[in-house]
């Protein structure tokens, strides 16, 4: 898993736009990837980074890079804990409640919907998609949106932009420590 990739399909989590992003990727060898995970977080744990694997299947791992702190700021709005609650999580502990969102993916037959909280959607739009993910839908970018599409609009150009302004700086030979803002 190379630099290039995690500015790719994260530049806005680095740049401290988003809560988190979901991915994933080939792996052949858990132990070896559990080590890249070590040294990547080692990197930018310092940064108010974290990456961690999620789930893993057959020569694949579901990888969460998030910021911990926008997860804590993120799990302390009312109407997110009354959602994690339902579902069953620990809502007044973000570090608790990634452990069972994990656990959620390795055991539930269907993908939890509520993840969308755990990546810094909006809750109008995590609900809506909850309810039902083809009706009422207003627009599909980063994530279907069911509220505000006006702010989402403005939100996915922003993301856009952010990878792009990122890719370019990585090819221009920046480091991923450089480019990463600390939080």
């Amino acid at each position: 898993m190379g630099d290039q990739l995690l500015i790719r399909l994260c530049s806005p989590t680095l740049a401290g736009l988003k809560t988190g992003n979901l991915f994933t990727v080939e792996c052949d060898d858990k132990d070896k990837f559990n080590e890249e995970v070590r040294e990547f977080n080692s990197r930018l744990s310092s940064k108010g980074i974290r990456m961690i694997p999620v789930k893993y299947s057959k020569g694949y791992v579901l990888i969460y890079l998030y910021r911990p702190a926008y997860l804590k700021r993120d799990f302390a709005n009312e109407e997110v804990c009354r959602i994690l609650k339902e579902k069953g999580y620990s809502y007044n502990n973000a570090d608790l409640c990634v452990a069972q969102l994990a656990k959620h993916l390795a055991k539930d037959t269907t993908f939890p919907h509520e993840i969308g909280l755990f990546l810094g959607y909006p809750v109008a739009d995590v609900l809506g998609f909850m309810r039902s993910p083809d009706e009422g839908v207003k627009y599909t970018g980063f994530w279907k949106v069911y509220g505000d599409e006006d702010a989402a609009l403005k939100t996915f150009e922003k993301y856009k932009k952010c990878t792009e302004v990122y890719s370019k700086a990585h090819n221009n030979g920046r480091s991923l420590e450089q480019l990463t803002v600390a939080s």
